[in-house]
């Protein structure tokens, strides 16, 4: 499995684009690998079986995932004191879920498959539950923080220019205008993800006490003194991780080449299926190389941080479009949210450049 750093001789590697911060949003903060770090040991290539490499890394995520469950009981009580702790033990719980969930999926071969399959699955329902409110509240934050800048008062004309400042006169009449619906157009949205962010609250709750989450607790607890290895994966060559590896590092590059050149429609939003699904495949890859190479993949931070800006500036334009459909509401209230719409699609075009910059390998963004 090669490493975005590594020279090839099919794929030649670029470096990324100067300027280009790791960033880190809330979901990528939540994805970066716990205790771990770029100069970390590497697993010698004579070490790489399915016992040295992924059993423990396995039995690590399963132990990070026990740990968080532990903080999140501690912190979870009803005053507001303890909500900063639980909302952090709540993202490394997911953290180590997903860990758990896409190394059951990349390496399943290697693994009791119906064991993997039943666990995946538990898990991905605990990640996506526990994510929901999360999402909505930073959704909200995003929305309301850009109808404010939008919205905002103009900037003065430069003195002495006359063009300019009939630009500026211009520009203050379409804040004015916008001015009008954002207060209400905030209200709106406020009142619609609040709501949604207070029942994700609860369904977070009941799933955590239910039987279906405890016996997803007692899987966890058994995994990490007891990994099911598929049968005849004993003293198994390197090649049981590195193939799956492989195979989940060609996917991703696959639906990158696959991405819709740049020239493309800024509202065409039948594209961001391709988007989000080349966000997964980098997920998933990012996690392979954690397990086979024993530590995070540097170059790919940026681009990861880009698809996360992306799929969070998709989800807010769509919760900007779903409002304005609210029935009966105030024209000025509808122009405001049709401008937040289309600010957040320019959002997503931005993401997009950010990403294409930063991409590590020398592959073309466009199909062939």
């Amino acid at each position: 499995m090669r490493r975005p750093d590594q020279q090839t001789t099919t794929r030649p590697t670029t470096d990324p684009a100067p300027g280009t911060g790791t960033g880190a949003d809330a979901d990528a903060t939540v994805d970066a690998p716990p205790g771990k770090g770029e100069d970390q040991d590497r697993h010698p290539a004579g070490d790489l079986t399915t016992e040295a490499v992924l059993a423990p890394y396995l039995r690590g995520q399963a132990a990070d995932f026990l740990r968080s469950l532990r903080l999140h009981h501690e912190h979870s009580a009803p005053a507001d004191a303890g909500g900063h702790d639980a909302a952090a033990a709540t993202r490394a719980l997911r953290r180590a879920a997903r860990r758990i969930s896409g190394s059951l999926h990349t390496f399943r071969a290697a693994l009791d498959p119906h064991w993997a399959d039943q666990l995946r699955a538990e898990l991905a329902w605990l990640s996506g539950v526990l994510a929901r409110e999360h999402a909505y509240a930073n959704r909200l934050t995003r929305l309301v923080e850009a109808l404010h800048q939008l919205s905002g008062p103009a900037l003065p004309a430069a003195r002495g220019a006359r063009a300019a400042g009939e630009t500026a006169a211009s520009d203050a009449q379409g804040r004015a205008a916008l001015g009008v619906g954002a207060a209400r157009a905030g209200a709106l949205l406020e009142r619609r993800l609040t709501l949604a962010r207070t029942r994700s609250h609860s369904a977070a709750l009941q799933a955590l006490g239910s039987s279906r989450f405890h016996a997803v607790a007692d899987a966890v607890a058994l995994l990490v003194s007891d990994v099911p290895l598929a049968p005849g994966t004993t003293g198994r060559t390197p090649e049981a991780l590195l193939e799956p590896a492989e195979r989940a590092e060609q996917r991703l590059l696959a639906a990158v080449a696959a991405l819709p050149p740049a020239d493309t429609e800024p509202y065409n939003e039948a594209q961001d299926a391709a988007w989000h699904q080349a966000r997964l495949l980098l997920r998933l890859h990012r996690y392979a190389h954690e397990v086979v190479l024993g530590g995070a993949a540097p170059a790919l931070a940026s681009c990861g941080h880009a698809l996360d800006l992306h799929r969070d500036a998709v989800e807010a334009a769509a919760a900007a479009a779903a409002a304005a459909r609210t029935p009966r509401i105030a024209p000025a209230t509808a122009y405001a949210l049709g401008v937040l719409h289309a600010d957040q699609r320019h959002e997503v075009e931005a993401a997009r450049a950010v990403f294409r910059e930063t991409w590590p390998y020398a592959t073309a963004l466009t199909a062939p």
